[in-house]
């Protein structure tokens, strides 16, 4: 199975921290050139401690001005597009839908949406003159399931997988495939909080509070941010080469969300 990604030339927004960063240091060890933008300056200068190779800048993907100097430093330090990674995202308010502001909604949208949009407009006409390519976009669960109390969040995901699959119909002639993949439970810290926090309100220890918050997985256990880096790499590489239009869920068989 051939998942080399020796000549690729890839762009990863959100690449510096998380998911991004696994996904940015993943290609890299398997060949390709990339170039990632993230919103957190010290997070960017610890990614090019460790990769120096790798370009980086600033950018909130959810303004335009910023996306479109972003995608010009990329060209200029790539050389043309074969892969773009829509990875930028955030969270958004937890809250019932009659108490969450407008400013929040807005905000979650214009980041785990507009901001795909942003980037994607730019990346394509690039994707194309690089004869065809792939374009992989950071869904979750959350766009496969009900989130109760996360509705901007996963309205933003399910809106996504549609995304996807009208660019994977739009795109295949041009030989450029799109995908979305659906991470579940990510392993990590922020996770860790949300379990402690869960613990203390039900009067439990943390391995109890853990045991319940994976009962709903069919593994009975988190994924990891270097689980969606490899299928990402799949994706992207001669191994998934007929693969296009597809919503791909790593998350280790996650029933309900809660």
């Amino acid at each position: 199975m051939n998942t080399s990604a020796l000549g690729l030339r890839v762009l990863v927004t959100a690449g510096a921290a998380g998911i991004g960063r696994a996904l940015a240091s993943t290609f890299h060890e398997a060949g390709a050139k990339v170039f990632v933008c993230d919103v957190d300056a010290d997070a960017l200068s610890e990614l090019r401690a460790e990769h120096p190779e790798i370009g980086t800048t600033l950018a909130d993907v959810a303004v335009p001005s910023q996306v479109d100097n972003m995608v010009d430093l990329a060209a200029a330090f790539l050389g043309g597009l074969d892969v773009l990674i829509n990875n930028a995202g955030i969270t958004g308010p937890t809250a019932r839908v009659e108490d969450i502001r407008v400013a929040d909604w807005d905000r979650t949208i214009a980041i785990d949406l507009n901001g795909m949009f942003y980037c994607t407009r730019r990346a394509v006409p690039m994707l194309k003159a690089s004869g065809g390519g792939s374009i992989i976009n950071l869904s979750s669960i959350a766009g496969r399931l009900g989130y109760p109390l996360r509705t901007p969040y996963s309205a933003a995901k399910w809106a996504v997988v549609g995304f996807t699959k009208s660019l994977a119909i739009e795109l295949g002639p041009s030989n450029i495939r799109v995908n979305a993949i659906q991470p579940g439970v990510v392993e990590g810290d922020r996770v860790n909080r949300v379990i402690a926090a869960r613990a203390e309100a039900a009067g439990v220890d943390f391995e109890t509070s853990r045991k319940q918050f994976v009962s709903t997985i069919s593994l009975r256990r988190m994924v990891s941010a270097q689980d969606i880096a490899n299928m990402a790499l799949f994706l992207a590489t001669p191994a998934g080469a007929s693969i296009s239009g597809q919503a791909l869920s790593v998350c280790g068989d996650h029933g309900a969300l809660a």
